[in-house]
């Protein structure tokens, strides 16, 4: 009987766990796409929103020419006018995810699309922890190339 009952405890949780697993990556690529279309739109308060900047939070950014950028996260949350707002949309792919408790970590393929129709495109690696119950990105690390 207290076998019984074990199993049936264990299978509780796991069934729970990962419908909360579900729940999570859901949030987290919702939040994702809501990060990329508040950058192109410089609707700088709801991409604020999408960030939780702390004491060791990064922003590196490798350009196919092999320079890297080490943007002060400080930009997430107040961005210049000049680098957000120009339009276009992105088209993120192949997500892979870990999420342990609070901690997450997210790869993704991201497809920028320019108002003029340029494309970029970048491997990009995203680290978010939940803050007050809420998905929150604290680092990402983003690597253009050529197609």
């Amino acid at each position: 009987m207290k076998r019984y009952f074990l199993i049936v405890f264990l299978m509780t949780l796991l069934i729970e766990s990962s419908g909360q697993y579900a729940k999570d990556s859901v949030a987290i690529r919702l939040l994702l796409e809501k990060e990329s279309a508040t950058w192109r739109s410089g609707d700088s308060k709801a991409h604020a929103d999408c960030w939780q900047i702390r004491p060791y939070s990064r922003i590196l950014i490798s350009s196919i020419d092999g320079t890297v950028t080490d943007l002060p996260p400080a930009i997430m949350i107040n961005p210049p006018p000049e680098i957000t707002g120009k339009g276009g949309y992105s088209i993120n792919s192949d997500y892979r995810m870990s999420i342990q408790g609070k901690n997450a970590w997210v790869s993704h393929n991201e497809e920028s699309v320019s108002k003029e129709g340029k494309q970029t495109y970048s491997y990009e690696i995203r680290i978010l922890e939940k803050v007050k119950g809420r998905w929150k990105l604290v680092g990402q690390s983003i690597h253009i190339y050529k197609r």
